[in-house]
């Protein structure tokens, strides 16, 4: 019988064409963060059981784009890089479990198969997209990291557009934002392979950072627009009063996560 290899699909007799790597998981990016508040009602249609809405401020939302470049713990991905570039947009909101406050991504698009792979193993709703935003650099006519520089961002699918800001860096700042900072609650679902029962795998998992760095963060003001699609429902999480905007280079370093409770969401 052949051993077969690969910490992810498709496995082969070498594993050299596992989609991903087995953690650690490094990630270099430039992150663009856009606070607002919507209904809490259309946050709590996205939180399963046994999830709850946060009990402060639960209607507040974070729309982020990242451009990142990510690598195995060989880093040989860097010298390659179509292996390690990628960029995503993705929607965060908060919720409580058992009185602990989590953060949760709801919608989240990416332009690469590798980081749709991740997704699935992490439980984030990866989808593919398109995703632009500004790059900062200290010649020419690109922004610079300083006040009055300003970017641009846009997200679409399905040949849709579905979000595009602008924003203004105004002054640094002591923290990038409030609704992405706690650790992540996601539910890990896979349909059962025989009709009519249910999840073969139903899992809500804790997971974050193993380790953290990053440079200044940059208070902004954004110009946030959503757009409706017939395949996509970021828009339902409709702007009522923005709360804050921001820019950040970060260091991640993502390495597993824990099994809080399974069976329990009641998703179909």
């Amino acid at each position: 019988m052949s051993l077969m290899r690969g910490y992810f699909h498709p496995k082969t007799a070498t594993g050299r064409s596992s989609l991903i790597p087995s953690p650690p998981w490094h990630y270099s990016g430039d992150l663009l963060t856009i606070e607002y508040r919507t209904d809490p009602a259309r946050v709590r249609e996205l939180l399963p059981e046994p999830l709850e809405p946060a009990e402060e401020d639960p209607g507040a939302v974070a729309l982020i784009w990242a451009d990142w470049q990510s690598c195995s713990g060989s880093r040989e991905e860097l010298l390659d890089p179509v292996r390690s570039q990628y960029k995503e947009a993705f929607a965060v909101v908060r919720c409580s479990y058992r009185g602990r406050t989590y953060s949760r991504c709801v919608h989240i698009w990416v332009d690469k198969d590798f980081a749709i792979a991740r997704g699935t193993h992490q439980g984030y709703p990866k989808k593919l997209g398109s995703i632009h935003m500004t790059r900062p650099h200290s010649y020419g006519p690109a922004p610079r990291l300083e006040a009055g520089a300003r970017f641009g961002a846009t997200l679409a699918a399905a040949d849709r557009r579905l979000a595009q800001a602008v924003v203004t860096l105004r002054e640094t700042s002591n923290t990038n934002g409030f609704v992405n900072g706690h650790p992540m609650a996601h539910h890990r679902w896979l349909p059962s392979i025989e009709k009519g029962e249910g999840l073969a795998l139903d899992e809500l998992i804790e997971s974050g950072a193993a380790s953290f760095e990053a440079g200044p963060a940059w208070r902004a003001e954004a110009d946030l627009e959503l757009f409706d699609s017939p395949t996509e429902e970021l828009a339902r999480l409709e702007i009522r009063e923005p709360i804050a905007a921001y820019y950040r280079q970060v260091g991640v370093v993502w390495d597993g996560g824990t099994l809080l409770e399974s069976g329990t969401s009641g998703a179909g």
